[in-house]
C-alpha cells in the first residue's frame, strides 16, 4: 500500500496539455505534473514525449476507455490514502472526446477533492480563430462513424440556431463534410482548422461548399486531425419554434397542457400559443 505525504491532502487533478505545441502547458500544470504521486494518463507513450521535453519523471498508468472502470476504485484508494494523482489524456482537456469522466465521477462520489488546471482545448481553440459566432455554441464531439445515423445525426442538428463544433478523424472528414454540405447546404459558413497549433495548421472557409471544394482538390489537406466550427441555422425563430413543440409533444403526455406548453415555451424561447398549433 503506498501512502501519501501527511502534510498534503490527496486529491485529483484534472490537467490539460498542449494540442500540438509542446510549449502550449502552463507553469502551474508543470508543477503538478512534477509533484505528483501518480500521472494517469491515456497512452503513456505519447505522453512521455512531453514530460521528458519539460524534465517531468513522475510515475505514470495508463488509463483508456478499456481500463478505465477497473482502474477507477482502485485510484479513488490511492488519494483517499493521502496520494495526488494527475489525469492528462493525449492532447488537450481530459474528458472532452477523451477518457477521464468515470475516475471524475469515481472520486467526486466518494467526496475527494478533484481540480482543473485550465489549458488548452481544440474545441475552444478553433473556435477563437474561426471568425463565427461564439457567444453561444454546441460541441457535438465526433459524429457517428457509420453513414446512416451520420447523416440522421446532421438532419437533427440542421436547425440548431447556435455554432457547433465538431471534431473528426482524416479519414472520415471527406464523408462527413459531404454530408454537412448535403444536411446543412453548401453556403452555410464554416471553419476547418486542421493541425492547430502544429507545422502545418491550417484553416479552410469560409463555407461547407469552400471546404469540401479544398479536400477534393488537396490529398495533404485531408491529413492530420480536425475540428469544424459550422455557422448555426440562421432563422432563429424557426429552431425555436421547432425545439419548442417538440418539448411542448412530450411534455404533454405527462402534463397539462397549460403547464406543458409553459415549461416548453421557457426551454425553447418560443411563443407559448404557437406550441398549441396543431394540437386536437
Amino acid at each position: 500500500m503506498i501512502a501519501g505525504r501527511p502534510d498534503r491532502p490527496g486529491a485529483l487533478f484534472v490537467v490539460a496539455t498542449p494540442i500540438g505545441n509542446l510549449e502550449d502547458i502552463s507553469a502551474r500544470a508543470v508543477a503538478v505534473l512534477r509533484e505528483a504521486d501518480l500521472i494517469a494518463a491515456e497512452d503513456t507513450r505519447s505522453s512521455r514525449v512531453l514530460l521528458e521535453r519539460h524534465g517531468i519523471g513522475t510515475a505514470m498508468q495508463s488509463l483508456h476507455e478499456h481500463n478505465e472502470s477497473a482502474l477507477a476504485a482502485r485510484l479513488v484508494d490511492r488519494i483517499r490514502q493521502g496520494q495526488r494523482i494527475a489525469l492528462i489524456s493525449d492532447a488537450g482537456t481530459p474528458l472532452v472526446s477523451d477518457p477521464g469522466f468515470r475516475l471524475v465521477a469515481a472520486v467526486r462520489a466518494a467526496g475527494l477533492p478533484v481540480h482543473p488546471l485550465p489549458g488548452a482545448c481544440a474545441a475552444i481553440a478553433a473556435l477563437s480563430v474561426a471568425g463565427l459566432a461564439s457567444d453561444r455554441f454546441v460541441f457535438e464531439g465526433f459524429l457517428p462513424a457509420r453513414a446512416a445515423a451520420r447523416r440522421a445525426r446532421l438532419a437533427a442538428l440542421a436547425a440548431e440556431p447556435r455554432t457547433l463544433i465538431l471534431y473528426e478523424s482524416a479519414h472520415r472528414i471527406v464523408d462527413s463534410v459531404d454530408d454537412m454540405v448535403a444536411a446543412f447546404g453548401g453556403d452555410r459558413p464554416a471553419t476547418l482548422a486542421r493541425e492547430l497549433t502544429k507545422r502545418f495548421e491550417t484553416l479552410l472557409g469560409p463555407d461547407l461548399a469552400a471546404i469540401a471544394a479544398a479536400l477534393a482538390g488537396d490529398p495533404d489537406q485531408r491529413r492530420g486531425e480536425f475540428v469544424l466550427v459550422v455557422a448555426g441555422n440562421p432563422d432563429d425563430g424557426a429552431a425555436a419554434l421547432a425545439e419548442g413543440r417538440r418539448l411542448y409533444a412530450a411534455l404533454a403526455r405527462e402534463l397539462p397542457r397549460s403547464r406543458a406548453a409553459r415549461i416548453a415555451a421557457e426551454l425553447s424561447g418560443a411563443p407559448r400559443r404557437t406550441l398549441y398549433e396543431g394540437d386536437d
